[in-house]
């Protein structure tokens, strides 16, 4: 394999392309599924992003609707909204933009690694002629020196041109290899078929846009150290490299954070690839000396846009965390989560290189939380492999420097969701990035010249692993074409996760049509009330199993009411726990769901027996109380706290504005509008503010 002919250099194209080709047969039949989980209230139940225009106000008010953060993700509720508009409320359709994307990030994960092998190969001459010149030093007059030096010089100022054919053709094929490998990982699967983490995907074609532009800039810096100047007066060539470096840092962390906030990881990879690769180096015509002078103007630019953004951060973010409110929701604490998450960055490991069924089972909500160093004792063991792992990067970064700066991006990737914020445990898609520095650090071993030692033993293995993740990934695509297949699946794998055997239930509920005959109304019953039993489960099964009776005319059992109302009373309710009283409330409202109104009540109360309840889950006791209790006071209050604890979120000044309507409160509703004239970003609120001055002034006529 490492001893190809020139025609490489354009068959290594038709190559990528098959590997291209290769992923999109291995997706295939995954893009026939369905929603799932998140997608449902990020997409299906998010009716910002199915806007009925490409108006300019449709699309900010749907740039604005996510519900996943703070910070809205504009960028990827953006692109749900021109799927929406394209085709629909389609989820084939949008697996296959997620399927597009993850092609593009291919691409770039290609022309990312070429460009790491050949900054490691150039790297690696350059030092070996610096060792090679400071020992012939005495002998100037060496011809075998003296071409030494020249050939360096000539690699400097042209960067690949004058490297040795084969080695130029050996990244290409490394860098085909990887992409490959990466392409086609089982893990990364969920980044392509779960439709809401194209946030993630997303993200990510930034971060290696930016990676890109940053070792193309330090190439240039360091390969062109003769050129000063453009001839004209104008700005110098290493200025213009530097520049090229400083904007590949900053703007596609800025657009990246537009679609997912991982993307502010960007500076600390090209950071560690700085640290490994470039040393902070500052070039000399000479090219002699091993120990390069130290770039200032380089440190200086990571002072500007790592550290002092990473103390802001910690400084902003710290006051929050030390607070227990924060870790209310959670089954777990800051310090249990720092020793979990030791046993889940080895798990990590293990699910990207080694991956099993039961391992990648998208639902890890049956995780055993480490409460202490030896509970369990995996605890310690993870900790110290860790450490061994840090200790093997710093080893390694002097003589294998990619397998180094592979080890650091993989741990890098888990400072942002694998240390203090609290962020669910558990979740595949956070590798998206993180396996390419795994797959950087173990290919190239793989996959060296056939002259070399155990090479044959090498290629087998790395044939071999290919061959796994393949096949995985294809028998995985296939369960996810179908909601019900997926549903069973996913169960079988995950037997003790409430999460995976609620979907089950809830799948069998989705096809029996709420057909009280249909023989999925029997099926449901059993993965739903033993999700209900499961430690740690939310109120969602027990919810399911109420809708579905209520629906169908069926009786309700009083333990599914004393199971939840007992759940919300214990622990502060969670997002689906919110959205699952949200579901009856809706339900009932409708007139779907015939629910007795003093469990409802109960359920409601328990929930909000909690300190600072959420905006949503008011805002949900208040649609109750108006819409179904036929209690205005208490609605029009319940209302008003949600305005009070989310000022910034139209939807329930809107609410409160049609209330105070209602009961023809004209003076403060027009006050109240003037407030949500205050969120109108964009014309996002034009056609509600429009109706409710429309309300208003009929209201004020009568």
């Amino acid at each position: 394999l490492m001893r190809l002919p020139s025609t490489w250099s354009s068959w290594y194209r038709w190559i990528l392309a098959a590997i291209f080709v290769a992923t999109m047969a291995v997706y295939w039949p995954g893009l026939t599924g369905g929603f799932l989980f998140d997608d449902y209230p990020n997409i299906v139940d998010n009716h910002g992003v199915q806007p009925q225009d490409a108006g300019v106000s449709s699309l900010v008010r749907a740039a604005l609707s996510s519900p996943s953060s703070e910070f809205k993700r504009p960028l990827a509720s953006l692109s749900f909204a021109a799927n929406y508009l394209a085709t629909g409320l389609d989820p084939y359709w949008m697996k296959l933009t997620n399927l597009i994307i993850h092609l593009l990030n291919g691409l770039l994960v290609f022309l990312l690694s070429r460009a790491l092998l050949r900054s490691a190969l150039f790297r690696e001459k350059s030092l070996a002629v610096a060792k090679a010149t400071s020992v012939a030093m005495p002998l100037p007059s060496s011809d075998s020196v003296s071409a030494r030096q020249q050939d360096t010089k000539t690699e400097v100022a042209g960067g690949h041109h004058g490297r040795d054919a084969s080695q130029t053709y050996r990244s290409d094929i490394v860098a085909t290899l990887i992409t490959a490998s990466w392409m086609l990982l089982p893990i990364n699967l969920t980044g392509v078929l779960y439709v809401v983490q194209r946030m993630e995907s997303m993200a990510n074609l930034f971060v290696l846009l930016g990676l890109i532009g940053y070792v193309a800039g330090r190439q240039r810096m360091l390969g062109n150290v003769v050129r000063h100047s453009d001839g004209n007066g104008g700005m110098s060539f290493r200025t213009k490299s530097f520049l090229l470096c400083f904007l590949s840092i900053t703007l596609p962390t800025a657009l990246g954070i537009l679609a997912k906030e991982t993307a502010v990881m960007l500076p600390l990879y090209a950071a560690l690839a700085e640290w490994i690769l470039f040393r902070f180096a500052k070039p000399t015509p000479s090219q002699q000396n091993e120990n390069q002078t130290l770039d200032f103007q380089v440190v200086t630019m990571f002072l500007l846009v790592l550290v002092i953004p990473m103390l802001l951060g910690l400084a902003w973010i710290l006051p929050g965390l030390l607070r227990p409110s924060t870790w209310a929701i959670r089954d777990f604490t800051m310090e249990t989560r720092l020793l979990s998450e030791a046993r889940i960055i080895v798990d990590y490991i293990l699910w990207t290189l080694i991956p099993t069924p039961s391992s990648l089972s998208f639902y890890h909500d049956d995780f055993q939380i480490s409460t202490g160093l030896l509970a369990p004792w995996t605890t310690i063991a993870c900790m110290l492999f860790l450490a061994a792992l840090f200790s093997l990067m710093l080893w390694l970064r002097s003589r294998r420097p990619l397998a180094a700066l592979g080890i650091a991006l993989f741990l890098g990737c888990q400072m942002l969701t694998g240390t203090i914020i609290p962020l669910e445990l558990i979740y595949e898609h956070r590798n998206y990035f993180a396996s390419f520095g795994l797959i950087l650090a173990i290919v190239p071993p793989l996959s060296v010249p056939r002259a070399r030692s155990f090479a044959l033993p090498r290629h087998t293995l790395l044939v071999g692993l290919l061959l796994c993740w393949t096949t995985l990934t294809l028998f995985t695509a296939r369960a996810w074409g179908d909601p019900l297949t997926l549903a069973e699946d996913l169960a079988s794998r995950a037997p003790e996760s409430p999460r995976a055997q609620y979907e089950l239930g809830r799948t069998y509920i989705i096809y029996s049509h709420y057909d009280p005959t249909s023989p999925f109304v029997k099926l449901a019953y059993t993965p739903l009330e033993k999700a209900a039993a499961l430690p740690h489960s939310s109120i969602l099964p027990e919810q399911a199993l109420i809708f579905m009776n209520s629906r169908m005319h069926l009786p309700l059992k009083d333990a599914w009411w004393v199971s939840m109302i007992t759940k919300l009373k214990i622990h502060k309710p969670g997002v689906q726990d919110e959205s699952s009283l949200g579901a009856l409330t809706q339900c009932a409202r409708e007139h779907h769901c015939d629910l007795p109104a003093d469990r409802m009540t109960q359920a409601f109360i328990a929930a909000l027996s909690h300190p600072r309840p959420s905006a949503r889950l008011l805002a949900a006791y208040g649609d109750y109380a108006w819409n179904v209790l036929n209690n205005p006071s208490l609605g029009e209050h319940m209302t008003a706290e949600a305005v009070r604890t989310a000022p910034h979120e139209p939807a329930y000044q809107i609410t409160l504005i049609r209330m105070l309507l209602a009961q023809n409160r004209i003076s403060e509703a027009t006050k109240a509008i003037s407030v949500l004239q205050t969120l109108n970003f964009g014309g996002r609120l034009n056609e509600q503010i429009q109706a409710l001055e429309t309300q208003a002034v009929k209201y004020e006529d009568r």
